[in-house]
């Protein structure tokens, strides 16, 4: 736990009925969009990112809905909610702050985006790296080829981001992909396609991929996805994380509902890339 400890005062914030609240400050987490890991009013622990984070305001919603469309596709996922932070508890906790290269400014209060710690944080360990050899030890490690399917389609411009966790009395692990922040192209809502946007930065991952079938059910269940389906991912997604324009997420609905088709095309591109990621593939 952080050495400056702060518990919101419940009386200095009256949620709406289930909505979830921030209580306390945890610590600071890595990564370009200065996250805090947080518990909720549920007992959870989350990591927050914030509106005023320095990579753009999009990355909540792109990690709000591209988590929800992971869900819906059966993809290991964190829990992901809009989660309120008083102004009392940004006041009175000095490390909630966002660093600027010139500046640093408060962390902003309000509605902010949630994601479930992966693992437990009491009784378990967690870790963004774990090493080739142990790799066998992973027990959904078959995943690596079905983000692909989530990756390719959402045209995440990042590398593909994974938690490895396990409890302490036990010798498997599962892995939790994390930080969707950058699929449609981070704050740019596009698609522009490369055969190595979104993938995972070592190969041994794929060692399992044979065929088409190492990407199923998910691919199918991509493919067949209604676009009702999309909305319901993006229900509840507060407006001001999409920007200004009100129809920019209507078209990203349907840029999206468009691209299923495509999906199988982009992971044949990064197949067939350079960097031959699928050795083991059985060409009929």
């Amino acid at each position: 736990m952080a050495s400056h400890v702060t518990v919101a005062q419940p009386t200095t914030y009256r949620a709406a009925d289930k909505q979830l609240y921030a209580v306390q400050h945890v610590k600071r987490m890595r990564g370009g969009a200065q996250a805090h890991l947080m518990r909720a009013s549920d007992g959870g622990f989350f990591v927050v990112k914030f509106d005023n984070n320095p990579q753009h305001i999009r990355v909540l919603a792109n990690e709000y809905l591209a988590t929800r469309i992971g869900q819906k596709l059966a993809l290991p996922m964190p829990r992901v909610e809009v989660i309120e932070v008083s102004g009392w508890l940004v006041e009175h906790t000095p490390d909630l702050r966002i660093e600027y290269r010139d500046r640093s400014e408060p962390c902003s209060s309000g509605l902010q985006l949630a994601s479930g710690y992966a693992g437990d944080i009491e009784t378990g360990f967690a870790f963004d790296y774990l090493p080739e050899s142990m790799f066998p030890k992973v027990r959904n490690g078959s995943s690596f080829a079905t983000i692909l399917v989530l990756d390719k389609w959402t045209c995440n411009a990042d590398g593909r981001q994974a938690v490895f966790s396990k409890q302490t009395t036990s010798t498997r692990f599962d892995v939790t992909f994390v930080d969707q922040g950058y699929c449609f192209n981070a704050a740019e809502w596009n698609f522009p396609d490369l055969a190595l946007h979104g993938v995972y930065y070592r190969n041994h991952v794929y060692q399992h991929v044979t065929s088409w079938e190492s990407f199923e059910p998910t691919l199918t269940c991509a493919e067949e996805l209604d676009i009702n389906d999309l909305w319901k991912c993006a229900a509840d997604l507060p407006p001001e994380w999409c920007g200004p324009n009100r129809d920019d997420l209507p078209r990203l609905i349907d840029d999206l509902y468009r691209r299923r088709s495509k999906i199988r095309d982009l992971i044949a591109q990064f197949r067939d890339s350079s960097r031959n990621p699928f050795p083991n593939w059985h060409h009929d």
